[in-house]
């Protein structure tokens, strides 16, 4: 295997879902004849979705090789103390043509107990909303674990969600503990732990095609609840072109908003791989005379021994994310 680590990208994992749409091949371009595709994975170290290099020298290796090759020059020495070969995030495009279940996620300790897997924080970005449509996320009153329960014993539990209507660019931060869904009509960009737990709740009543309702997790999700979370998930941040503008920064990572029209000279400072999500225009990225294109709906790894690089563009807007 050739030892020089270049801009990195992996081949998307599609997945079918019963709530999912086409927006990812006809916004996002992916391809894929499956008629309902809910997400793209586009960076995993999931059990069974480990994703494949799709690009250069490295080409056809998985992301698991490559940790257990490259170890900290891939995502850090830091990084690589804490995670050893499990790559920390997992990235994804989702369309919701349908309403998802409504649901949470455990946190680290409970999850680490009942799944031996990590919790899972996550956040999204939204890239495309239909007119009206909404994300659910918290509770629209205060709420106990007892109100709770009698309104999903009584079915009324909608009555008691918080439905945000979106639009492009509205970004929220979801917090294991903290009910949530997307609503039909949205895609966003998410970024989480890696981690594939969720606690479904409620799912809309919803059957398969063969009649057959979804599991729910309600006698798992009870103590996964965090009922005295504050209302602080929508996240404000600036849009100030050519430099990194904060959105999330948390134990697990940090996404900052770049908006690139002219040419960024960049370094890494952060003993961290970088994934950079296009998630409007295109892009270039250079590396020691290595050049690197991305477009909207493409995601890139910058390997962390690669320190300087500059991106080149007139219109792209990135997400940048690092541990």
């Amino acid at each position: 295997m050739n030892n020089t680590l270049y801009p990195i990208k992996f081949s998307p994992i599609l997945k079918e879902k019963i709530w999912g749409g086409q927006k990812l091949k006809t916004i996002l371009n992916k391809k894929s004849d499956l008629p309902n595709i809910g997400e793209s994975w586009e960076i995993s170290d999931v059990e069974g979705d480990t994703s494949i290099v799709s690009n250069g020298t490295l080409k056809g290796h998985s992301l698991k090789v490559l940790l257990e090759t490259f170890k900290g020059h891939l995502i850090g020495n830091k990084n690589y103390k804490v995670f050893g070969d499990k790559f920390p995030l997992l990235i994804k495009f989702i369309d919701a043509r349908e309403d998802l279940s409504i649901q949470l996620h455990p946190n680290d300790e409970l999850a680490a107990k009942r799944h031996n897997s990590f919790g899972k924080t996550e956040m999204w970005y939204t890239l495309q909303a239909d007119e009206g449509s909404n994300l659910i996320v918290g509770f629209n009153q205060d709420m106990t674990s007892e109100k709770y329960l009698s309104h999903l014993e009584d079915k009324t539990l909608t009555d008691i969600l918080n439905f945000d209507e979106v639009k492009v660019g509205d970004t929220y931060f979801i917090e294991v503990g903290r009910i949530h869904a997307i609503g039909a009509g949205v895609m966003v960009a998410e970024i989480q732990q890696t981690s594939d737990i969720t606690y479904r709740v409620y799912d809309w009543d919803r059957v398969d095609d063969e009649g057959n309702e979804r599991e729910l997790h309600n006698d798992l999700a009870i103590d996964a609840f965090d009922f005295n979370m504050p209302d602080n998930f929508r996240v404000a941040y600036s849009k100030t072109e050519n430099q990194p503008n904060e959105m999330v920064s948390c134990p697990y990572f940090t996404t900052n908003y770049l908006k690139v029209t002219e040419p960024l000279k960049k370094k890494n400072e952060h003993d961290s791989f970088i994934i950079y999500m296009c998630v409007e225009g295109d892009a270039e990225i250079l590396v020691n005379g290595i050049s690197e294109s991305i477009k909207k709906g493409e995601t890139i790894l910058l390997p962390a021994a690669i320190i300087d690089y500059e991106i080149a563009s007139k219109n792209a807007t990135l997400l940048e994310v690092y541990v």
